[in-house]
């Protein structure tokens, strides 16, 4: 994939004019009931004022990786003495204030400047409301989300999970971890200063999240849950590095569990990165130290001058994002596909991975292209069926390279625990004449107010999207998800979500005539419910290259490119028919 900005990020873009934001929650209070003591010291959170939960906010994980620790690997964080209040949110890692921030604690900054800090490694803590002395013998499922945002944007205060903590009786840690130039980045004279093995590596965000589930294998216990029962889950970008985390030597055995939402398995070779042709930029490092290629040196430089060097402008939304780096430390090299297609070289435990039916929707709604704009504000496709069109290659490919590709490497590798779903959910309302349902769709990170069971997550596009009219299909199949996703974090098999009435999700087979994938839905809509569907970057050249539409509207090469442009498999099955990218010498499937 090309892009893979979080969800959150567009829609507010798009939709900010159209509604003021609900008025936020009270400010927390410090509850004596949620005084925990951790490995680092004493700590108060407070309890949810909407959700029987405990938060603890802004908990460090690691030092701060500032000044001699800039691109090294995470260290143990500090202890403290007294109690430390954990009611706000921690530093946002670095990164560049896009128009989402809108109405939040960004406001005094400007779009396209610089916000958060090298001081950033800290998580939040979400568990159901219990005392101490309950908490020391709960043994709860610990579910560890990465948030998504391209891997150069996004932070836990986007995420409330309280209401999934309070109902299925979970354990939730939201995790930040560096972003951007200062999470990826890779340089000789890196490796050769190294203090240990880890710091020669190139995926520090990574190292970050490894750091924090080492951090939960310490202190989950304090908070309710059980640490040998991890499930780690994240979407778009979280589920790029969900991926990575399952293909990383230094991650095994840290987790149990993995949830792939939306997410990719694609990485870089270490030259790439260091080169910087993953980049558009040019050679970073040279343009950042110029001849001064020391370890030394490039810790020097300001944030603000690799900004400058690394993205040529500073607007996140044309940022071409950091990649998983095949570093050889981190990251095997030979890439995460290769990884996981032996259960001995990579960390086989049970997983779920899955898609959203109209993935690029969220994306093709900004492509003037495709969309025309009334007075600025009210969408409208330009063409209808052509809009469809390119959303349904695009999203099917998607599909390809992050479920059915995947599942099928490592089923054949002898891992037969992998469970497939798509998200289907289309029921977004209207806005002066402008139909998200059609527009929107199951477009790109809409499955997320669902998982966590919090409707309050687009700001001010929550009342177009989730309406009065929607409600009792959206919250029948959010619970419905909800229990799915807990259930699997507790036994490794989603099953029926331990709810006699829900569809028993079986795991994936590569028997075409066997039912594999779960399809998503509201009962109106079919519900949740098992089919046989299988994807191959094959199947969908062969449906494209034959619609009916495209043949006779001339309009097969512009769907063609649209599509190999967000995903270039594509391209093994052009075979000349149209202009752009062309067959590869072996044609993947």
């Amino acid at each position: 994939m090309r892009h893979m900005l979080g969800g959150a990020f567009m829609l507010a873009v798009l939709l900010a004019a159209c509604g003021d934001r609900e008025a936020a929650l009270p400010p927390p209070v410090a509850d004596s009931v949620t005084v925990r003591t951790v490995e680092q010291g004493t700590l108060v959170g407070f309890s949810h004022p909407v959700n029987e939960a405990h938060v603890w906010r802004g908990v460090p994980f690691a030092a701060p990786p500032v000044g001699d620790l800039r691109w090294r690997a995470p260290r143990p964080a500090a202890g403290w003495e007294g109690t430390r209040e954990s009611l706000s949110h921690g530093t946002w890692c670095t990164q560049i204030r896009g128009r989402l921030d809108d109405g939040s604690s960004a406001d005094a900054i400007p779009v396209g400047e610089i916000m958060g800090g090298e001081d950033c490694l800290y998580l939040d803590v979400y568990a159901p409301k219990m005392t101490a002395e309950a908490a020391a013998s709960a043994k709860l499922p610990v579910m560890m989300w990465i948030h998504g945002g391209s891997n150069v944007w996004g932070r836990a205060e986007q995420y409330d999970p309280s209401a999934f903590v309070a109902k299925e009786n979970v354990i939730v840690a939201v995790v930040q971890y560096r972003l951007g130039p200062m999470g990826w980045f890779a340089h000789e004279a890196l490796r050769e200063s190294a203090a240990t093995p880890d710091d020669a590596s190139a995926n520090f965000a990574i190292l970050d999240q490894i750091g924090a589930l080492g951090w939960l294998a310490e202190n989950a216990a304090r908070f309710g849950g059980d640490p040998g029962n991890v499930t780690i889950f994240g979407e778009s970008a979280g589920g790029h590095d969900v991926a990575t985390l399952l293909a990383s030597p230094r991650a095994a055995g840290k987790f149990h569990k993995a949830i792939i939402q939306s997410g990719s398995f694609r990485s870089v070779t270490l030259e790439e990165a260091e080169t910087g042709s993953s980049q558009a930029s040019g050679p970073i490092s040279q343009i950042l130290v110029g001849d001064k290629q020391t370890a030394e040196a490039l810790r020097a430089v300001p944030v603000e001058a690799i900004y400058d060097a690394y993205a040529g402008s500073k607007d996140t939304e044309d940022w071409e994002p950091p990649r998983i780096i095949e570093d050889g430390i981190i990251v095997p090299e030979g890439g995460l596909m290769a990884a996981i297609s032996n259960p001995e070289t990579f960390n086989a435990v049970p997983v779920i991975t899955g898609t959203n039916r109209d993935e690029t929707k969220l994306f093709n709604l900004l492509d003037d292209r495709l969309v025309r704009w009334r007075f600025g504000r009210i969408p409208k496709a330009r063409n209808e069926a052509l809009y469809e069109a390119v959303a349904d290659y695009q999203s099917r490919m998607w599909r390809v390279s992050a479920v059915d590709d995947p599942a099928r490497a490592m089923t054949a590798g002898g891992h037969g625990e992998v469970y497939a779903y798509r998200f289907d959910w289309d029921e977004a309302g209207k806005a002066y004449g402008a139909d998200f349902a059609k527009l929107f769709g199951a477009a790109h990170s809409i499955e997320i107010p669902f998982v966590f069971g919090q409707f309050r997550f687009l700001g001010d596009a929550d009342k177009w999207i989730f309406t009065g009219k929607n409600e009792p299909g959206r919250l029948a199949l959010s619970s419905a998800v909800m229990a799915y996703w807990a259930e699997f974090a507790r036994t490794g098999a989603p099953g029926n979500g331990g709810e006699p009435g829900l569809a028993t999700w079986q795991a994936w087979s590569s028997d075409a005539a066997v039912p594999n994938i779960l399809i998503l839905d509201s009962p109106a809509d079919g519900g949740a419910r098992l089919v046989a569907s299988q994807e191959t970057a094959r199947s969908v050249a062969a449906d494209l290259f034959a619609d009916p539409f495209l043949v006779e509207s001339g309009l097969t090469c512009t769907v063609y490119a649209a599509t190999a442009y967000w995903n270039p498999d594509l391209a093994a099955h052009n075979a000349g028919a149209c202009p752009g990218p062309q067959p590869a010498a072996s044609g993947a499937e």
